[in-house]
């Protein structure tokens, strides 16, 4: 979440729809170059160059997968330790009670589901799911984002956003229309 307040109280921002793939794609670059940040684009498939048009170069899930993974193999291998050398200790073919080798298959199974879990639970609260309403399902012909429309928004919150020069802006950018998205 940003900290800038948006200078148009109830307005999300502004949304305009492109004809094409390569049009949107197009747009996304050159208000990218404009130095807006708070942007996010909509099409009914992935567009090759698009997530790097729009900066969108997060990288965040992976080290709570890697905080997962870790925390399983620590709770596997505790797991396994306390089960065997300080609960029930028995001596079985001569081995130690606390023989690591033994530790490692049941160890790495806890590494994967830990990791597993938090890859999909991380996902989910990065992109802020679920998420039954978002302010642009009231713009008209959004519904066309999921067949054949190719939309980009951006949002009140940019620095940069100012309601009637980023609307010129985007006019300028030939789209089919530019709409006011509000809250």
């Amino acid at each position: 979440m940003s900290t800038h307040a948006p200078s148009n109280p109830g307005v999300y921002g502004l949304l305009a729809e492109f004809e094409s793939p390569s049009a949107l794609l197009d747009a996304a670059e050159r208000v990218t170059a404009a130095g807006y940040t708070k942007t996010d684009a909509f099409s009914p498939f992935p567009i090759h160059g698009l997530s790097g048009a729009l900066n969108f170069h997060e990288r965040k899930v992976a080290p709570i997968i890697l905080v997962g993974g870790l925390t399983g193999l620590a709770v596997g291998w505790g797991l396994e330790y306390w089960t065997q050398v300080i609960d029930f200790p028995m001596n079985i073919g001569g081995r130690p009670f606390n023989s690591w080798v033994s530790f490692i298959p049941p160890a790495f199974e806890t590494t994967i589901l830990f990791a597993a879990f938090s890859a999909v639970i991380g996902m989910l609260a990065l992109n802020g799911l679920p998420r039954p309403y978002h302010p642009v399902f009231n713009a008209p012909r959004f519904d066309r984002a999921s067949q054949d429309g190719f939309f980009l928004v951006i949002e009140a919150v940019d620095p940069r956003f100012d309601l009637e020069k980023t609307k010129a802006f985007l006019a300028d950018l030939r789209p089919r229309e530019v709409v006011v998205v509000d809250e």
